[in-house]
């Protein structure tokens, strides 16, 4: 296990900036994910972390140590490849076998890790196969096996589950949170994928055009999304954003959307009275709305997803678009009418020029 530090790193080519200078803190043993849309900087700053691409400037720190100039063999990181990465030509008991070769482990030594390793990940029986008989999945553990006999201080996944079905993401996203409650070795995970972020991390990083734009636990960036970009990215399906205008009525701090008039919850009283009568963008999750009857917000019906144990349903409400999510099954028809009231309780106000959050 180790600690890892970015203090003030970036990453140029030419004139192109990738990576913002940032500074990022990895605590020993913590499962930390790094999410953001494509072309956001996260898989160039692995590919740092790993040694596979250079700093233009600042320090990468590993337990206080300076590695920005180690090669990759001698940082004692593990990568597993979104690509899988194995060697064609070898047996899964090969590629397995390959690094402890290479640093001349002794054989009974290999066996036993190979042994252990394969058992773990359920691919024991798979070692005298090649990759080409491999599925998917099959494949991507041979990979995570290949990064555990080695036994780094830290691991780092590049969007290893983004080749997969849908069933097999979700059981490898719980085998992967098993093998790091079972060995607390530093991880560092790289997706575009919220559920994934949500679901793996203690820590998640969200970036933005080679920036940090908010980092903390799962929860405190769902709760308290520092703008508008994290608040629709984090949470699926993503929030929605309706325009706003603070106002005070009968002595109570509430926000006027498109005439109907929601009273603010006390958390946000202050921060509602320094922003006076201002246009804001107004936050609400789709599972923070409730049938009602008039009056209330009055919508209609697009589209009805129903998924089972949950229906989203697409709305329209003056003209804008709206998304709610009602646990169990929902009977509304496309063109029907449908009157809601919101959770004030779970609002979440934004300025409405920077889309940074009131505070």
């Amino acid at each position: 296990m180790a600690r890892v530090e970015l203090v003030k790193v970036s990453r140029r080519y030419g004139k192109n900036v990738v990576l913002q200078p940032l500074d990022l803190t990895i605590p020993d043993g913590s499962f930390t994910v790094l999410v953001g849309p494509s072309g956001c900087g996260k898989s160039t700053l692995l590919r740092l972390l790993a040694g596979l691409d250079s700093v233009t400037d600042g320090a990468i720190l590993m337990d206080n140590q300076q590695i920005n100039d180690r090669d990759p063999a001698d940082r004692d990181i593990a990568m597993v490849f979104q690509s899988y990465a194995l060697y064609p030509h070898l047996t899964v008991a090969e590629n397995l076998a390959f690094h402890m070769q290479a640093k001349k482990i002794k054989r009974e030594e290999q066996q036993s890790k190979i042994t252990r390793i394969a058992g773990i990940l359920g691919i024991d029986k798979l070692l005298g196969r090649y990759p080409r008989a491999l599925s998917g999945g099959q494949r991507q553990r041979v990979a995570m096996g290949r990064a555990m006999v080695r036994n780094p201080k830290v691991f780092l996944f590049d969007e290893p589950l983004s080749n997969l079905d849908a069933q097999l993401r979700m059981e490898l996203r719980a085998e992967i949170k098993s093998l790091h409650q079972r060995f607390k070795t530093t991880m560092v995970y790289v997706t575009h994928d919220q559920v994934e972020a949500m679901t793996l991390a203690d820590q998640i990083v969200v970036m933005r055009e080679g920036v940090i734009v908010q980092q903390g636990s799962p929860l405190e960036i769902y709760d308290r999304p520092v703008d508008t970009f994290v608040a629709r990215f984090i949470g699926s399906p993503p929030m929605n954003l309706l325009e706003g205008t603070l106002t005070e009525q009968n002595g109570i701090r509430s926000v006027v959307i498109g005439g109907y008039c929601l009273p603010l919850p006390e958390a946000w009283h202050d921060a509602a009275a320094r922003q006076g009568n201002k246009s804001v963008s107004v936050g609400i999750r789709p599972h923070h709305f409730a049938l009602a009857d008039a009056p209330a917000l009055q919508t209609t019906v697009k589209i009805v997803e129903i998924t089972g144990e949950s229906s989203l349903l697409h709305l329209d409400w003056q003209g804008l678009p709206l998304h709610v999510q009602f646990a169990g099954r929902i009977t509304a028809q496309p063109g029907d009418p449908l009157a809601l009231a919101i959770d004030v309780t779970h609002l979440h106000l934004f300025d409405k020029e920077s889309g940074k959050r009131l505070s």
